[in-house]
């Protein structure tokens, strides 16, 4: 069983459509303000389920950064953090509220048996998972890995030096690569090796179709004709460990500001408890598109 914890957006959904695909049993789905305000996160998640059929058990976590003000990238990716080309995920009123992530999840971990793996999907900011260091470490203490998309071994996106989810809470990314837990990034650096472009484009919905072709247009509105793909090499990464290379790092993000912050650095070392994934699986790309496409294709 994985949690999977996240701010929603359609890269976010993608890499859920790519673990549904493979046959990844959710335990929870917790989410989280980052790339939208938690209402929009909220939002997209019912509708995404409303659309694709995604058996999401979904818990309400953080509404905000542990010390700081909310900087969403609506600027990029528009208000409901998905670019799209006209279409959009229908609206689903929520009928209650959704219960809350932190006690969901902390009793979701020690509720394992010694042998049991409980792994971690974090596509997003990391403020729940700091959140649980800090309220209930022996939950967190029960981690067997915590996979992460976020963070960069190179150059930003969010800034020139900062990747969003990285600098979006940087006190909470900070907790948690100091907290000594089983961490494996996929960084922007990896994720920038796997793209897609028009000529790559399956044979989709067309709701799919219409929100893939607006992420590509993010790539495309810049003067580049390919798009790197995120999330879904984090869920890769949880379906397929074994076609990734890594290497053991420490790791640290500037918290504070300056042309810097945000900025996370990566330090060869072959004890260190945390990994960088360094390298990529060659068919990455079709293997996340694949996820994607018509059921028939």
């Amino acid at each position: 069983m994985l949690w999977v914890d996240t701010d929603f957006g359609f890269d976010d959904l993608w890499a859920l459509l790519l673990l549904q695909q493979h046959g990844v049993s959710l335990a929870g789905v917790s989410l989280v303000a980052g790339n939208v305000p938690l209402a929009q996160a909220k939002a997209n998640a019912l509708g995404a389920i409303e659309t694709y059929g995604l058996d999401l058990p979904l818990y309400e976590g953080a509404d905000r950064p542990l010390l700081r003000t909310l900087e969403t990238a609506e600027a990029i990716l528009g208000p409901t953090g998905m670019q799209t080309r006209g279409r959009a995920l229908p609206f689903v009123p929520a009928n209650r509220p959704l219960p809350a992530a932190g006690s969901a999840l902390a009793n979701w971990l020690l509720s394992a048996k010694d042998t049991e793996p409980r792994e971690i999907l974090a596509i997003g900011p990391l403020t729940n998972i700091a959140q649980l260091i800090d309220d209930t470490p022996e939950a967190a203490a029960k981690i067997t890995r915590l996979v992460w998309m976020g963070g960069s071994n190179g150059h930003g996106n969010h800034t020139t030096f900062a990747e969003y989810n990285a600098i979006a809470d940087p006190d909470a990314t900070f907790r948690v690569m100091q907290a000594n837990l089983p961490l494996d990034v996929v960084d922007l650096t990896l994720c920038r090796t796997v793209n897609f472009a028009a000529d790559d484009l399956p044979n989709c919905d067309p709701l799919t179709a219409d929100l893939l072709g607006g992420y590509l247009d993010i790539a495309i509105n810049r003067g580049r004709d390919s798009m790197a793909i995120y999330d879904p090499v984090a869920a890769l990464a949880i379906i397929s460990p074994e076609a990734f290379e890594s290497q053991a790092m420490d790791m640290a993000i500037e918290t504070q500001s300056g042309d810097h912050y945000g900025a996370t650095t990566f330090t060869t070392n072959p004890a260190a408890m945390g990994h960088l994934l360094t390298k990529a699986p060659l068919d990455a790309a079709r293997t996340c598109l694949h996820a994607l496409a018509k059921k028939d294709q």
